[in-house]
C-alpha cells in the first residue's frame, strides 16, 4: 500500500458540536456579538490535522436536516435529541463557506447519516489502496476499522490525538473483533441515539454475554444457555436487540461514490478566506493559515546587518494574562492584508509624529504638556518585567493624529536626569493620565524616580469592564474600534525568538514613529471608551474600583513579597526526604527500578508489569496515557498509583514553588 495515498474524512457535525461545547465556559464572542466558538474550534481542528498529518486527500461529511431511513425502521430514533443550538445553527453556514473556499468537498446525501457516507467512502477508498482516517470522537465508527482503516479523535483540554485502529477499538469496548461493536449496542443501547437495546443490559454484561455467545444472533438462538435474569431479558427483548443492532450498523452501501481526484487537498481560495475571516475577526488564523507574502525590510543605509542580538521584546504584557498573536515580520506600514479587519494604518492616514531628542525640544514639550488638563503617555523599554526593564524613551499625546518621543539613552544616570524633566509633569495631581496598561508604566517609571499622579483612565481595563470576553490588546482595540492598523512591534525587533532584538538596538528615527503611534492611538481609545463606560453605566466602577485598585496593585508589584527564605530552604530539605522515602516505597512495591518522572516508563511499569487494566486509548505515538485524569480515576482503587500521584505532586510543589 502506498503511504503517500491517505485520506482523512471528518464528520463535521461532531466535531462542529464538540468545538462548541470545548467553549462553553468561556465563549469565543467578536466584536459583532457573534459567537465564532464553533467556527474557531472546527478551522483549529483542520489546521493542525494538515499541519501534522499532511493528508494526501479529504473530505468533510455533515447531516442533513431530516430523517433518514433509520426513522422508518423506528420512528423514536434520535428523537430524544435537544434542539440544536442557536450558536450552531449559526457556525455551520460559515464552516461550510470556509470549506467552500478551502476547496475541500463537501458530502452529504439525503436519508442517509453522515456515518453512512464516511463509512461507505472509506470502505471504497480501501480498496483503492488507501489508508483511510475517519476523524471524529464518536466511538460508534469503531466497528468501521480495518487494518488499513483508522478512528483519529483529535485532542481536546491538552490530551494528544488519539488515532484507534482494530486492537484499541476491542480494548476500548472489551470485545474480540471490532464487528461486535453493533452487537455491544443491540445489547446495551446507545442513549445519545435513542436506540433502545435491552433495558437493565449495560456495557460490562452485554461484554460478557458476546465473551460468551460472539453475537445478538447467537445469544437469542442460545437463550437457554443464559443464567439468571439476563435469560429473561433476553426473551422478552429479543426482537428489540435484533432492532438496535440493525440502527446502530453502519451502511457502507451508501449511494456515494469515491473518485479520488474530488478529494484532492487542492491550494485553497486565498482571497476567498481572507475576506471570510476578516467578516469573522479571525485575526490569529488569518496570519496563521494566510500569512504575509510582505518582505523582511532591508536595512537602512548605514545600518549593520550583522546587529548583536539581545533577549527582551521590549514589549509590554498584558494585565489580563492573554498573549497577543505575533504579527509576522514585515515593513513598516505594509499594505493592509486582505483578511485585516482594518482598512487605515500609518501609511494612508495623516498625522505628526515629532523626534523629541534635544533638551531645547524637551522643555519646549513640556510647557505644551503643561496646559493640558489630560495627557497621553506610553514607554518604550527592553522588557516585559517592569522591575527589571531599561526605559528607551517616552511617547506623549494630546490631540489625535499628533504625538511626541522622547528618547532615553542607555547611561541610567542620564536616563534618570531626562526622566525627571517630566516629573512636573508626571507628578501633578491635577493633570489626567491615559494609558494602554498603564499599570507597567507606572511601575517602571517609579524605579526612575517618578510617581504618576492624578487620575488614571487605563484603555485596557476599560476595555476589559466593557467587553470583558474579547481581547485586550492595542492591536486589537485598534483595528476593532478604530478601524486602523498599528506598526507591528515586529516590524522593529522582529519575530519572538534567540534573534530578537530589543527596542534599544533599533534606529531612533524608527523607533519614534512606532512609539508615537501608540500614544496618539491610545488617547484615541480613550475617546472612543470613556463614553461607553458611562453609557454602560461602568463609569462608577471604574473609578471607584479598577482605577484605585490599579494603583495599589503598582505600589505591591514595586514593592514585591518578602519571602521567608530560610523557611524555604528548610522546607526544601524537609521535602526532598519526603520524596527520596517516597521514591524507595514506589520503586520496592513495582519490583522493578524505574523513572518515576517518566511518563512513558510510569506506563509501562502500571499497565504492562502491574496488569492495571488500561481502558483508554494510547497516544499518537503508541504509549500508554498516564495524565492526571487517568490516574486520578485510578488512585482511589490502587494505592500505588496514589503513591505515584503524591510523588508527582511533591516534586512539583519542590521545583517549581519552594526552590
Amino acid at each position: 500500500m502506498s503511504a503517500d495515498k491517505r485520506l482523512f474524512l471528518l464528520d463535521g457535525h461532531a466535531l462542529v458540536y464538540r468545538a462548541h461545547y470545548a467553549f462553553i465556559a468561556r465563549p469565543l464572542i467578536n466584536s459583532k456579538g457573534w459567537n465564532t466558538s464553533a467556527i474557531t474550534g472546527f478551522v483549529r481542528t483542520l489546521v493542525d490535522l494538515i499541519k501534522n498529518q499532511k493528508p494526501t486527500h479529504l473530505a468533510v461529511s455533515f447531516d442533513l436536516p431530516g430523517g433518514t431511513f433509520r426513522d422508518d425502521w423506528y420512528p423514536a430514533y434520535k428523537a430524544n435529541r435537544d434542539a440544536q443550538p442557536e450558536d450552531i445553527s449559526f457556525a455551520l453556514p460559515w464552516i461550510q463557506k470556509i470549506l467552500k473556499a478551502w476547496k475541500i468537498p463537501i458530502l452529504t446525501l439525503e436519508r442517509y447519516e453522515a456515518d453512512d457516507v464516511i463509512g461507505t467512502v472509506a470502505k471504497k477508498a480501501e480498496k483503492q489502496g488507501y489508508k483511510v482516517f475517519m476523524v471524529t470522537p464518536d466511538k460508534d465508527y469503531g466497528q468501521l476499522v480495518s487494518p488499513n482503516i483508522f478512528m483519529y479523535k483529535p485532542g481536546r483540554q491538552g490530551n494528544e490525538v488519539e488515532i484507534w485502529g482494530e486492537k484499541e477499538v476491542c480494548e476500548n469496548w472489551d470485545i474480540e473483533h471490532v464487528d461486535q461493536v453493533v452487537d455491544l449496542l443491540g445489547l446495551q443501547g446507545d442513549a445519545v441515539d435513542n436506540i433502545p437495546g435491552i433495558p437493565g443490559v449495560g456495557p460490562k454484561t452485554a461484554a460478557t454475554l458476546l465473551k460468551e455467545f460472539g453475537s445478538v444472533e447467537n445469544l437469542i438462538a442460545n437463550v437457554d444457555k443464559v443464567k439468571g435474569k439476563n435469560q429473561d431479558k433476553v426473551r422478552e427483548f429479543a426482537d428489540q436487540a435484533l432492532l438496535s443492532k440493525k440502527l446502530a450498523r453502519i451502511d457502507t452501501d451508501a449511494p456515494v461514490e469515491f473518485d479520488e481526484k474530488d478529494f484532492n487537498l487542492d491550494p485553497f481560495d486565498r482571497d476567498q478566506l481572507a475576506e471570510i475571516f476578516k467578516e469573522l475577526e479571525f485575526r490569529t488564523l488569518a496570519a496563521q493559515i494566510l500569512g504575509e507574502t510582505s518582505p523582511q525590510p532591508p536595512p537602512k543605509k548605514g545600518e549593520s546587518t550583522n546587529i548583536k542580538t539581545a533577549k527582551g521584546s521590549g514589549t509590554q504584557g498584558n494585565l489580563f494574562g492573554e498573549e497577543e498573536p505575533a504579527a509576522p515580520f514585515r515593513q513598516a506600514a505594509p499594505p493592509i492584508p486582505a483578511h485585516s479587519m482594518a482598512e487605515k494604518n500609518i501609511a494612508n492616514t495623516p498625522h505628526q509624529y515629532h523626534l523629541t531628542d534635544t533638551a531645547e525640544k524637551r522643555a519646549e514639550l513640556i510647557r505644551q504638556l503643561s496646559k493640558h488638563s489630560s495627557i497621553c503617555f506610553d514607554t518604550e523599554t527592553t522588557g516585559i518585567d517592569a522591575n527589571v526593564a531599561e526605559l528607551v524613551g517616552m511617547s506623549f499625546a494630546v490631540a489625535p493624529g499628533e504625538a511626541w518621543y522622547v528618547p532615553v539613552p542607555a547611561d541610567q544616570g542620564e536616563a534618570r536626569r531626562i526622566v525627571h524633566e517630566f516629573k512636573s509633569i508626571f507628578e501633578n495631581e491635577k493633570t489626567g493620565k491615559t494609558g494602554q496598561n498603564i499599570k507597567y508604566d507606572a511601575i517602571l517609571l517609579k524605579w526612575y524616580g517618578v510617581e504618576v499622579k492624578g487620575t488614571w483612565f487605563d484603555t485596557m481595563v476599560a476595555h476589559y469592564l466593557i467587553e470583558p470576553e474579547l481581547r485586550h490588546g492595542m492591536d486589537y482595540l485598534a483595528e476593532t474600534y478604530l478601524n486602523y492598523q498599528p506598526v507591528p512591534i515586529e516590524t522593529l525587533i522582529g519575530k519572538k525568538g534567540i534573534n530578537q532584538l530589543n527596542m534599544r538596538d533599533i534606529p531612533v528615527e524608527r523607533v519614534a514613529e512606532y512609539a508615537a503611534e501608540d500614544a496618539d492611538i491610545t488617547l484615541q481609545l480613550r475617546h472612543y471608551f470613556a463614553p461607553k463606560l458611562k453609557e454602560e453605566g461602568l463609569l462608577e466602577l471604574y473609578e471607584t474600583m479598577e482605577e484605585p485598585l490599579t494603583k495599589v496593585l503598582v505600589d505591591m508589584e514595586y514593592e514585591g513579597i518578602n519571602l521567608d527564605g530560610d523557611f524555604l530552604r528548610k522546607y526544601s530539605v524537609e521535602l526532598e526526604k519526603e520524596i527520596a522515602d517516597l521514591d524507595q516505597k514506589i520503586q520496592r512495591d513495582a519490583g522493578v527500578r524505574f523513572n518515576i518522572a517518566s511518563p512513558s516508563q510510569v506506563g509501562d511499569v502500571l499497565f504492562g508489569r502491574m496488569k492495571i487494566p488500561y481502558r483508554w486509548g494510547k497516544t499518537k505515538t503508541g504509549k500508554y496515557s498516564t495524565d492526571e485524569a487517568k490516574l486520578t480515576e485510578l488512585a482511589a482503587e490502587y494505592p500505588f498509583v496514589a503513591d505515584i500521584m503524591q510523588h508527582r505532586g511533591l516534586s512539583k510543589l519542590k521545583s517549581t514553588y519552594v526552590d
